[in-house]
């Protein structure tokens, strides 16, 4: 079967949920990817299974409000946050909850994370896809000064997990190699965030193909290795603008996707 090929709603930002729904739908996307955040509608499971049935793109994933301007979604507790995206994953029917690992301080969460994972998996058959982070300059620190806000790394195969959400846009801003990255995480890399970075130590979320990551080559491995997991563009379309633009940008990455795809 081919590869979904959802889109982020965090791609369209700062629009609402719906325009992401309503997007993929006209630009001809399998699905979508609803970031939970700061928009009220990612956060009502009951409208956005209603969008879901209006516009005919079903949800293949939901990111838990794992940001730092979402550490109080839902909950302040960051387990309860965890709970209910699987919980609302269920409702939605979609196969893969994507999470970022814990944050240094959260110093109970990350003790318990990784069993915390496991149990859920084992309980609800979703696939938590636990996704590959950056480190960051702290404020007046050098600008070669960089630390890891994560524990115990940004690299979330440094403790192992059945499943894993590669973003190409963190490696660039991390500097690291993805395709070795892919390789450690083997049969557990369940969910891809397609996008693309110069090697700033930012995340840019360029659309494929603009950057320096080997967008094309890891699509073409996941083609031919059995992959049987989601491929979903987040991609930064905040300059846009106008809609028609916005649009654009968003179909020449669905585009790129396929064309690597063999699709």
């Amino acid at each position: 079967m081919a590869i979904p090929v959802g889109l982020s709603t965090a791609s369209v930002w700062p629009l609402r949920a719906s325009a992401g729904f309503e997007l993929a739908a006209d630009l001809g996307y399998d699905g979508v990817e609803v970031m939970v955040w700061a928009d009220p509608l990612s956060q009502d499971v009951q409208a956005l299974h209603r969008l879901s049935r209006e516009t005919g793109m079903p949800v293949l994933s939901v990111h838990s409000p794992s940001l730092l301007i979402t550490q109080r979604v839902w909950s302040p507790d960051p387990e309860i946050r965890l709970r209910r995206t699987v919980d609302a994953a269920l409702e939605l029917e979609a196969p893969t909850v994507v999470v970022h690992p814990p944050f240094r301080w959260q110093r109970r969460y990350g003790d318990a994370f990784a069993d915390l994972v496991a149990e859920l998996e084992y309980t609800s058959g979703v696939a938590i896809a636990v996704e590959n982070m950056f480190k960051v300059r702290p404020p007046g620190a050098s600008r070669n000064s960089r630390v890891s806000a994560f524990r115990p790394s940004i690299d979330p195969t440094d403790v192992g997990y059945a499943n894993y959400t590669l973003d190409l846009s963190h490696t660039a801003a991390a500097g690291a190699d993805a395709m070795a990255l892919a390789e450690r995480m083997g049969p557990g890399l369940t969910h891809l965030h397609l996008a693309d970075g110069t090697g700033l130590p930012k995340d840019e979320h360029l659309v494929p193909g603009r950057g320096t990551q080997p967008c094309a080559e890891l699509l073409e491995k996941l083609a031919t290795s059995g992959f049987d997991g989601q491929v979903v563009l987040e991609v930064n379309t905040r300059g846009a603008g106008q809609r028609a633009r916005r649009a654009r940008e968003l179909a020449e990455a669905l585009l790129f996707a396929r064309l690597h795809l063999g699709q």
